[in-house]
């Protein structure tokens, strides 16, 4: 994006570099740098990716002499764990990271019947400033790496393939870029990690681009550029309001590109990619769930290859904002489907675990 229209996290120390930041050359290059084999790289990362193993010392194929540098070099610890959190009888899981430098993020395993979504964190806080958001209250501390970014799937996905997660061993099937930041935002790096987690072993983790969603506010160069990939991923547009002079509170960046253009550019990518945009809308009370907010937003989608995804807000502590009353949530629901929009409510699961992302960083910070 030009420099106008970039976001910039504060300059901080860089993440150590890891096997998941580098393309399947550039690992060859940093092995034969270290005076091994180049095939190491493509064995480092069969673990890795293939057996979701980051500790040299269980890769019994690699020399035992070559172990600690191999680590050292390609496999250092990015994240750790601070605590898990569960709900739901341990089908749905937060877990609370620390990164290199004591950040703080998180990420949310949820388990249903057919499917495990992991939703994960692009950044370290939020510079989009949207009020009714933990996140953004907290403001933006740092873009997350793309090593960062893959190991919290790397790292859950393991948890799960050894039965640690409640409802037996399992593999993430699904992953939506709907955790703290902007993914937007730190473009290169969440388009990165996208490709590490969609390549197939040993060069990612193999799970399908279509099991994949890419959340945005509406950063319109940014899905313009996404557009320009041809990937299968899905977009999903935080729109919250119809109208521009709402949205301009709510998502101050908004002010920058208007409702218009904003599903303009979803438009474009539905046409370019097939795929099905979903709308994300956090009814709030009093606020955004009137009758006649839903007949505009239902005029603004018709005839578009569209999902509208309600979303009963997860309050933050001493926060004006809270969820829309059941009945204003059944007529929101009713007349977007009387203009022909497929329209779900989303699953309100981890309310009592500080569900709203960003709720556990600020408190354990």
């Amino acid at each position: 994006m030009p420099a106008e229209l970039t976001f910039a996290a504060p300059r901080r120390a860089k993440p150590p570099r890891h096997l998941a930041d580098l393309s399947p050359e550039e690992r060859r290059d940093v092995v034969s740098e270290l005076g091994e084999k180049p095939f190491r790289a493509k064995q480092l990362a069969q673990h890795y990716f293939g057996h979701l193993e980051s500790d040299t010392a269980a890769m019994t194929d690699l020399p035992e002499a070559s172990r600690d540098r191999l680590r050292e070099a390609l496999l250092p610890t990015l994240l750790t764990p601070v605590k898990h959190i569960t709900c739901d009888n341990g089908l749905t899981r937060k877990t609370l990271w620390r990164a290199f430098d004591g950040v703080l993020f998180e990420s949310v395993l949820m388990r249903y019947p057919d499917r495990a979504t992991l939703c994960v964190s692009s950044q370290a806080g939020c510079g989009m400033n949207c009020p009714f958001c933990a996140t953004g209250q907290n403001g933006l501390t740092r873009n997350l790496s793309t090593g960062e970014i893959v190991d919290q799937v790397v790292s859950v996905a393991r948890d799960l393939a050894r039965g640690e997660v409640a409802g037996g061993p399992g593999r993430i099937s699904n992953i939506v870029f709907m955790g703290m930041g902007e993914p937007m935002a730190n473009y290169r790096r969440v388009l990165d990690s996208v490709r590490r987690m969609t390549d197939p072993v040993p060069g990612g983790l193999g799970i399908s681009q279509r099991g994949v969603t890419v959340s945005t506010v509406g950063l319109v160069p940014a899905i313009d550029k996404l557009i320009a990939e041809r990937m299968q991923v899905r977009l999903a547009i935080s729109l919250h309001a119809p109208d521009d002079e709402l949205r301009d509170e709510l998502v101050p960046v908004n002010t920058r590109w208007k409702v218009a253009e904003v599903l303009d550019a979803a438009w474009r990518y539905a046409d370019t990619t097939g795929r099905r945009v979903s709308i994300e809308y956090a009814l709030i009370r009093d606020i955004n769930d009137q009758a006649w907010r839903a007949d505009l937003l239902g005029r603004l989608l018709k005839g578009h290859l569209v999902h509208v995804n309600l979303i009963p807000l997860n309050p933050t502590p001493g926060s004006k904002w809270t969820a829309s009353r059941p009945e204003d949530e059944r007529e929101f629901v009713r007349r977007l489907e009387a203009h022909g929009i497929s329209t779900t409510i989303r699953d309100t699961r981890g309310q009592e675990i500080d569900g709203a992302c960003g709720q556990l960083a600020a408190a354990e910070g």
